[in-house]
């Protein structure tokens, strides 16, 4: 099965920043919609960042818009979310998917990387 691998989560001060790192080798990056999602204690999880397999193309939810910003390379098989200006209502579990272009239900998980925002 394959399994993307989220790295850069951690214990931050609210206005600090962190980059999270998500990547795999097994699958053709460029085949692939990345997005990061995260799921806060007694929450549903939600859709934080989604870029194309261009990288050409990204949306955000509206809690982080001008915050977060989401990148992708290709060469590296690796997305990013550089996240600035954190806040307490950012601490979440963030999770990386990858979305196949053309064969529907070929979807990819990350295990999950712990994002605390904290004084």
């Amino acid at each position: 099965q394959v399994q993307l691998v989220e790295s850069g989560g951690g214990l931050v001060q609210p206005g600090g920043s962190l980059r999270l790192s998500c990547a795999n080798s097994e699958i053709t990056f460029s085949m692939y919609v990345m997005r990061w999602y995260r799921q806060a204690p007694g929450k549903e999880r939600e859709l934080v960042a989604h870029i194309n397999s261009a990288g050409s193309y990204t949306t955000y939810a509206d809690s982080v818009k001008g915050r977060f910003t989401i990148s992708r390379d290709n060469t590296k098989n690796t997305v990013y979310l550089q996240m600035n200006s954190l806040k307490p209502d950012d601490t979440a579990v963030y999770y990386c998917c990858a979305v196949h272009l053309y064969r529907d239900g070929v979807v990819y998980w990350g295990q999950g990387t712990q994002v605390t925002v904290s004084s």
